[in-house]
């Protein structure tokens, strides 16, 4: 093999080893799942190649009380089936949280989506996309899988997403959260153009659902005042489903306040929230 041909190997290699690992904003979020790639003019660049990417933070405004500290509980529904550990807690606990859904899920997981119907007291659903790719307008590969890749092909991912939770009977989203929640500059702007504000975080919760249980707990069990925690809803056979359902637990007997992203103020950055 040529040097410089290792030298790219090489260079992929963390790439690789991180491809599901969900970011807090600072470690991110991979798609736990090869995502369907959509069709786009052009093929997808090589890694190191692409546009230049952001991951967003968000926070919602803080409580400023010790002992009832306001967190933000997010999950993210890609693919696969609903993690009933965790899913059954937060409705026998009544501990709200929102929900970020694709149509490929809401296709496969009927009972849950009637669950979230049932409770929409306590439930924000939003848009996690149509086929579970990132919202990038540029050819590119990211964590392995291609992104949009075009203006219209963004536009079709937030719409498509749009559509499916209509015709699953839930409201017109307002917060949009894209595979492995990395943007590209031009992306955001067209989403938020399309009225949507981009939903970041700001604590790590699962590792992408790669976490064993009691990491997944005590980084869930860490959050402070005004944190936005992402985790996700999806990977039932995985450990981290395990500790995400003590973590609530926990966090509730410390008296933390539960919010909706619709009921805090979220301050994002990168242009994400104003």
């Amino acid at each position: 093999m040529r040097p410089i041909v290792l030298s790219a190997v090489l260079a992929l290699l963390p790439f690789a080893a991180s491809a599901e690992t969900v970011t807090a904003f600072p470690p991110k979020p991979a798609a736990p799942v090869q995502a369907m790639a959509p069709q786009s003019p052009a093929a997808p660049k090589r890694a190191g190649a692409g546009p230049k990417l952001v991951e967003p933070h968000l926070n919602v405004a803080r409580s400023g009380i010790a002992a009832r500290p306001r967190v933000a509980l997010t999950f993210d529904a890609c693919m696969g089936q609903a993690d009933e550990r965790i899913l059954q807690v937060l409705v026998q606990e009544r501990i709200p949280a929102t929900i970020f859904v694709t149509a490929r899920w809401l296709r496969t997981n009927p009972q849950a989506v009637a669950v979230f119907l049932q409770n929409l007291d306590l439930f924000d659903i939003e848009n996690h996309g149509q086929n579970h790719v990132p919202a990038v307008d540029t050819p590119t590969l990211i964590y392995g899988i291609a992104a949009a890749g075009s203006p219209e092909a963004v536009r079709q991912e937030v719409a498509g997403g749009a559509e499916a939770m209509l015709a699953a009977g839930f409201s017109q989203p307002r917060w949009f959260r894209g595979s492995t929640a990395k943007y590209d500059a031009s992306a955001i702007h067209q989403i938020r153009a399309m009225g949507y504000r981009i939903a970041g975080y700001s604590v790590n919760g699962d590792g992408g659902s790669l976490l064993g249980a009691e990491a997944t707990e005590r980084r869930i069990a860490s959050a402070r005042d005004g944190d936005v925690v992402i985790a996700h809803i999806n990977q039932p056979t995985h450990a981290a489903g395990e500790g995400v359902a003590r973590a609530l637990l926990a966090l509730k007997r410390r008296g933390v306040e539960f919010v909706r992203l619709s009921e805090a103020a979220g301050i994002g950055d990168d242009d994400t929230t104003r």
